[in-house]
């Protein structure tokens, strides 16, 4: 196979304005996912996510365009198998973005996204600009619409809930509440706690993140738990707040 006669001033195939476009495009999706997952502060944020997204688009390119020069008479090349291998090379950042402790499992939704992300930057590459875009709306529709659904759908006692609960500091609030969990039939099964600074830098307030299950429900909960003296607030959250 012979090589393209190039006009004066060009670039070669597989490195001009239109792969650089790709990039750029794979480059600032993933970095708008990157800077959600920045926000809420999760193991994997921004640079993270904008690298994966943008090393995916890059392997994409390379399996199109980067051995052309070996092509000829009997040498043919499969351009797929090097983004193939993208796929399963996420494995390892998605298994050390999952833990478990004790019977829970984190990280999970961290991971997905990852996965998502590559797949995003791999569509740019590919040149599929309104697929690329169209998955970008969908995570953020995924992670803010998802999550305003799932906290209004009826749950059964059995499946659990999430509390947060917002009380004074030093005053071992903390035991009064658990221990009113537990009278009320409720068993705990995660508790993460947060101190939340002042408007002078002070730390007055710490705010428990709850997973309970069994119980009368969460409204009874709630009632009870306002009533226990320096409880400020008390809300019901998705179980994800309370985790991943």
């Amino acid at each position: 196979m012979h090589s393209p006669v190039l006009a004066a001033g060009t670039v070669p195939d597989g490195q001009g304005l239109k792969q650089i476009g790709e990039l750029a495009l794979a480059f600032g999706l993933c970095s708008l996912i990157g800077m959600e997952r920045e926000w809420r502060q999760k193991s994997a944020g921004l640079r993270t996510h904008t690298l994966v997204g943008i090393g995916a688009a890059l392997f994409v390119l390379v399996s199109k365009y980067g051995f052309t020069d070996v092509l000829g008479q009997h040498v043919t090349l499969d351009p797929s198998r090097v983004a193939a291998q993208v796929v399963s090379g996420l494995g390892f950042i998605g298994g050390g973005l999952i833990f478990v402790r004790r019977d829970s499992v984190r990280g999970l939704t961290t991971a997905a996204i990852v996965w998502l992300d590559a797949a995003i930057g791999m569509a740019c590459g590919a040149g599929l600009v309104i697929l690329a875009i169209f998955a970008t709306a969908a995570h953020f529709v995924i992670v803010f619409g998802f999550r305003w659904i799932s906290d209004r759908m009826p749950r059964s006692p059995a499946l659990g809930f999430g509390l947060r609960i917002v009380y004074e500091d030093g005053r071992g609030i903390l035991r009064e509440v658990l221990a009113r969990c537990t009278e009320l039939g409720f068993t705990i099964q995660r508790i993460a706690t947060q101190r939340l600074d002042g408007p002078d830098g002070e730390t007055g307030e710490v705010q428990v993140k709850l997973e309970l299950f069994g119980g009368g429900g969460a409204d009874t909960l709630a009632t009870a738990l306002g009533d226990v003296r320096g409880v400020h607030e008390v809300a019901a959250t998705g179980l994800a707040d309370v985790g991943d």
